[in-house]
């Protein structure tokens, strides 16, 4: 993506709308003699190297392997002035000092991308149609593949199970760095889940996925790349949880553990020191009482405030970190040590800055989508809307795709209700085979989804997993009054 490109999004197409569900990966052997340049392969093009063990993407050794070669790397330009915007971020050292020791190698689609430029995108409101936004810069541990099945190393390089599913080992990248260049290790994951997680006074009733069986794991530092977490019974969902959720599995402890009482006996006095009321005071201005990634930041949105502190924000592992923070919108630039890289060795992320606009009014931001003024777009987008949008396409140099495939609107009774009478009609079976058949799935399809969709029996996964067979699909999907008389 060149500087002067504002607007434009990917290279080849000037903007990129989704109707549905999107997931956007930053990224990117060889038989050939060892220690030999590396190829720049794509998915299009492998140039005859082996696929790694997960879709997409390689550890550093696994790539130099299967291609035959040592991968050098190289930086985005305009990084030491990016770094120069994030408030309390040193001066940066060579970019071997800032990458880990194993890199994650990602495979681009179609070609290898160019550094620079601004990805201008739009959400509803401050934590309203935001998702699809944080999705471009999120990490975790763990996340999903495009084929939306396979779990694949993130953060974590890998991870081992014990035989019935309550010992769940992870693996992380050595060398692996925060965005101000402190080291990141398995104590930030401990002290999310201890000190965060777990601490009313941070948050005030503890979410059920840091529970099993309404009961604390355990979360024990082996060494310093090396986090087990114990459970007392099976939660073999752990990792999928970690793929999928915003929430993350850790927090930077050289930086909120300043504030925090159980690591710092003088956080207090160091968090008054700096104008805030106490230790906790000062997590909630950075932290919040949420582990929700996409917060506001009460503290940019207070400039004199923010320009006393050793930091305008905590430090991330995501590609892009907050630098300004308003009720209009928020801004980013990259990330200096983000971990990963491209086949051709260049430091991801390519994209320089991300600028977020809010607009609550839909009629609005369909206008400056239909303007090309947004280079992406697919939370809030519904199909009612997909006329309009595809009547612009050309004009505005812009690609629509609708995947309404990826949305499963269903119906269904609320089986606990409080009201006796209900619970009753809703618990029996026969009553919601009748339902079933009594929905005309094709008529809503047609009228309502374009005749785009695929009428079913809900099956929670699309696609469906290899275990749900088609008679389970069409299991009382059938238009049936009869029957349901």
């Amino acid at each position: 993506m060149n500087e002067g490109n504002r607007g434009r999004f990917f290279g080849r197409s000037a903007t990129a709308l989704f109707v549905g569900f999107s997931i956007v990966s930053f990224g990117v052997g060889f038989a050939g003699p060892a220690h030999a340049a590396c190829p720049a392969i794509t998915l299009d093009d492998m140039q005859g190297v082996a696929a790694g063990q997960f879709p997409q993407q390689y550890e550093l050794s696994e790539f130099e392997q299967a291609a035959g070669c040592t991968l050098s790397f190289n930086e985005n330009p305009a990084l030491a002035a990016l770094n120069g915007q994030i408030q309390g971020n040193p001066d940066l050292p060579p970019l071997a000092e800032r990458l880990p020791a194993e890199p994650l190698v990602m495979v681009p689609y179609n070609e290898i991308g160019r550094y620079g430029g601004t990805l201008d995108v739009l959400s509803n409101a401050t934590e309203a149609g935001t998702s699809d936004f944080l999705s471009v810069r999120h990490v975790n541990l763990t996340r999903f593949s495009d084929d939306l099945k396979t779990i694949v190393p993130n953060v974590a390089k890998g991870w081992e199970w014990n035989d019935d599913f309550t010992q769940l080992t992870f693996f992380l990248r050595e060398g692996h760095k925060w965005s101000d260049g402190a080291p990141f290790t398995a104590e930030d994951i401990k002290f999310w889940y201890d000190n965060l997680a777990l601490d009313p006074n941070v948050i005030e009733k503890p979410k059920d996925y840091v529970l099993v069986a309404g009961e604390r794991m355990e979360v024990e530092v082996i060494d310093p790349q090396t986090v087990r977490f114990n459970l007392l019974a099976p939660k073999p969902g752990l990792v999928a949880h970690f793929a999928t959720s915003y929430a993350q599995a850790f927090q930077p402890k050289h930086f909120l553990g300043q504030f925090h009482p159980d690591i710092n006996p003088d956080a207090d006095t160091f968090a008054q020191s700096l104008g805030f009321e106490n230790g906790y005071a000062a997590i909630a201005a950075y932290y919040g009482n949420s582990d929700w990634t996409d917060t506001p930041s009460p503290l940019l949105s207070n400039p004199d405030k923010v320009a006393n502190l050793p930091k305008a924000v905590m430090p991330t592992l995501e590609s892009h970190i907050l630098i300004k923070d308003t009720t209009e919108g928020r801004h980013l630039v990259a990330n200096p040590y983000f971990f990963q890289v491209d086949t051709a060795g260049n430091q991801l992320p390519y994209i320089n800055e991300q600028d977020e606009l809010y607009i609550n009014e839909n009629e609005v931001r369909l206008l400056k989508l239909v303007n090309a003024e947004i280079d992406y777009k697919s939370q809030s987008l519904q199909l009612p809307s997909a006329p309009m949008l595809l009547d612009g396409q050309e004009k505005g140099d812009y690609t629509i795709q609708l995947k309404p495939q990826i949305q499963m609107p269903s119906f269904s009774f609320n089986v606990t209700s409080a009201a006796p009478e209900k619970r009753k009609v809703f618990g029996d079976l026969q009553f919601r085979q009748a339902m079933s058949v009594a929905i005309n799935r094709s008529e809503i399809n047609e009228v309502a989804y374009f005749d785009l969709g695929q009428p079913s029996q809900y099956v929670p996964f699309s696609p469906a997993p290899d275990f749900v067979a088609d008679e389970w699909k069409n299991h009382y999907a059938q238009f049936d009054p009869e029957m349901a008389k």
